[in-house]
């Protein structure tokens, strides 16, 4: 009978500890980072139809494909594990292999304005709706992440279930930063000057 009621102390302790919401958190947010990774390789996937398409424009910028080409081949070299998000300094080098990508492509759609008959090519406008809809689909899952993130860090800093987080090695998970904070917070620059006609 005592070892009846010593057990059921132990789980009423246990629930009332954070035991249990620590369990559904973590899932939570592997889950969630899992979406992630499934976002990033869903664009790594387009990018090389995107290079293909662009190089068939005889005069395109190589400097500009040669950027985006080498930013995926270091996005995509970094093993993309749920456990990933169990190692700050791994973590962060993929977030930084993940923010030089989405700039390389940034300025190559940038730059492909430039090009008319690019433009007109009916390939590279569906490349270019899919890599829009896919950055959409990324932004969705990194917020996502980033809640569950932070419902997993509440938890693991309040207390009691601090004491259990302690007690049973659960640490506190990175979160997803902005790569430049200072870039983004400065305005743009608009310049509303027309070129002179010829």
């Amino acid at each position: 009978m005592t070892r009846w009621i010593a057990a059921l102390g132990v789980v009423l302790a246990l629930s009332g500890c954070g035991y249990n919401d620590f369990q559904r958190l973590d899932e939570q947010t592997k889950a969630r980072w899992a979406e992630v990774l499934n976002q990033y390789q869903r664009r790594a996937d387009l990018v090389p139809n995107l290079v293909s398409t662009v190089k068939g424009e005889a005069n395109f910028e190589q400097e500009t494909l040669t950027r985006v080409v080498e930013a995926r081949s270091r996005a995509t070299s970094i093993q993309a594990t749920p456990e990933l998000i169990e190692n700050p300094e791994a973590f962060r080098k993929f977030q930084a292999a993940q923010g030089e990508l989405s700039s390389a492509l940034s300025r190559l759609l940038v730059v492909s304005e430039n090009y008319p008959n690019l433009r007109a090519n009916q390939g590279f406008q569906d490349l270019r709706v899919q890599l829009e809809g896919t950055e959409n689909r990324i932004t969705v899952a990194r917020n996502q992440y980033i809640a569950a993130v932070q419902q997993y860090n509440v938890l693991a800093r309040s207390f009691p279930s601090n004491l259990t987080a302690m007690a049973l090695g659960y640490e506190v998970k990175p979160s997803l930063q902005v790569q430049d904070e200072a870039t983004i917070s400065r305005p743009p620059a608009v310049n509303f000057d027309k070129p002179a006609s010829k």
